[in-house]
């Protein structure tokens, strides 16, 4: 397994080796002795999550605030996704940075979402099934959200406003300089 610093400060983007055969393929997910000597993080996961999507379905951005914020580990089990996070951490250097990634099914890839993220994905395939292994459990009081529009980021999510399917809940985010005035 490879793993590799993106440009945001404890995000990182764990590549699997696989292993096929004429049975089929292999592949680690996750290694804590790896990833703690690579990222020099510990991280214990306790909710394991999954969601089915079809094409354009976009879902966040999503963070919870305080000690129910959530690390993830997330990975696109089938199909296309694009995966987005913000660093909303005001005492980060990467503070206010954003950062993408396409996760598929064919590279196995994986993105490492720290805690004081915001985090969010579109489905770019037919259809989608999306994982994250989580390190803390969900809080419905804990949860706090930005637009997918939002004018300050400017985030690309690769599709047509017209082809977007968001939620009523996700379409009344605010932006991100309300959420980080907060």
């Amino acid at each position: 397994m490879k793993i590799e610093q993106t440009p945001l400060k404890d995000s990182f983007i764990l590549t699997p080796t696989i292993f096929n055969d004429e049975r089929g393929s292999f592949h680690e997910t996750f290694n804590d002795i790896l990833f703690k000597k690579v990222s020099g993080q510990k991280v214990n996961f306790v909710q394991d999550n999954q969601s089915t999507s079809s094409f354009g379905v976009l879902r966040g951005l999503h963070y919870q605030l305080g000690k129910m914020a959530q690390a993830k580990l997330v990975r696109a089990i089938e199909g296309r996704i694009l995966d987005i996070v913000v660093d909303m951490r005001k005492e980060s250097e990467t503070f206010g940075k954003h950062f993408s990634v396409i996760l598929d099914d064919i590279s196995k890839k994986q993105l490492f979402v720290p805690r004081g993220f915001a985090h969010g994905f579109i489905t770019l395939s037919p259809t989608s099934k999306f994982a994250y292994k989580c390190d803390n459990f969900y809080d419905k009081n804990s949860e706090q959200g930005i637009i997918y529009n939002d004018a300050t980021l400017q985030l690309d999510w690769h599709l047509p406003n017209d082809k977007l399917i968001i939620s009523e809940k996700d379409l009344k985010l605010p932006s991100f300089l309300e959420a980080i005035a907060k």
